[in-house]
């Protein structure tokens, strides 16, 4: 199933013991178009920080069953015990191995698919104390975790091959590997009111500095595109369709 990131913002967390704030993030790997967090609004519980919660750690990790609560496995002592982050400053991959050594989690980066030796965020025996340790130990020190937040990314305007056509409002990811599948684009400064998505791996560039992303396909070829309705769900029907009149490979 494809979902909107943005359908999750504000929905409840809850722990094994109780109530611990809300989802008003997510963070994205920038290399492999995968969520790896949603972020925690936990100012209605503790001292404000940012709370950083895997998918390994949730209840129902491809979030089938979320309606407006989020179920996390986890208790409320663990996530205030937990590695903080107390500022807005990126989150490096010692930050996640510190996190990931904490809740005895495996390290998402280390395998050749979307997390490690899986494509889903599960796994059933967790890494020991020792392999942990051990890989915390070798760890570069300027190792990066290449993660975005995906309210930062919004409203990055999109470049097509002959001129800038809108803006993102939004990503589809699938929920049960947490791959970000498209980005919603408003292409209202163009094209008011219609809205197309677009695949990651369609992009020719992203210029996180200049906030732009470019695409390898004109602004008549976006135009002319399946028109996306953020009331709808995006299924096999809709996405054959876009896939057709792209002449791009599925990746299904």
């Amino acid at each position: 199933m494809l979902r909107s990131a943005l359908s999750f913002i504000g929905h409840r967390l809850s722990a094994q013991d109780g109530f611990i704030g809300h989802c008003s993030d997510f963070l994205f790997d920038d290399e492999a178009w995968v969520a790896r967090y949603l972020v925690a609004d936990t100012d209605e519980w503790f001292s404000s920080r940012r709370v950083l919660i895997s998918p390994y750690a949730l209840t129902d990790p491809d979030l089938g069953k979320a309606s407006t609560e989020i179920p996390v496995n986890l208790t409320k002592q663990q996530i205030e015990d937990a590695p903080g982050l107390d500022t807005d400053a990126p989150v490096s991959r010692r930050h996640e191995a510190e996190m990931a050594k904490f809740y005895q989690q495996p390290f998402y980066w280390e395998g050749r698919m979307l997390w490690g030796s899986t494509l889903f965020p599960t796994f059933k025996d967790p890494p020991t104390p020792e392999e942990l340790a051990q890989h915390i130990e070798n760890l570069d020190e300027i190792d990066a975790s290449h993660l975005r937040s995906v309210h930062d990314v919004i409203d990055y305007r999109i470049a097509a091959s002959d001129g800038e056509i809108g803006h993102v409002e939004d990503f589809i990811f699938e929920n049960a590997t947490w791959a970000i599948r498209y980005l919603v684009v408003d292409t209202r400064n163009w094209l008011p009111g219609r809205k197309v998505l677009i695949s990651p791996e369609w992009t020719r560039d992203i210029d996180w500095y200049e906030a732009r992303v470019a695409v390898d396909m004109t602004r008549d070829e976006i135009k002319d595109s399946p028109r996306y309705d953020p009331l709808k769900p995006v299924n096999r029907d809709y996405e054959n369709e876009m896939y057709d009149y792209y002449g791009r490979k599925v990746y299904y």
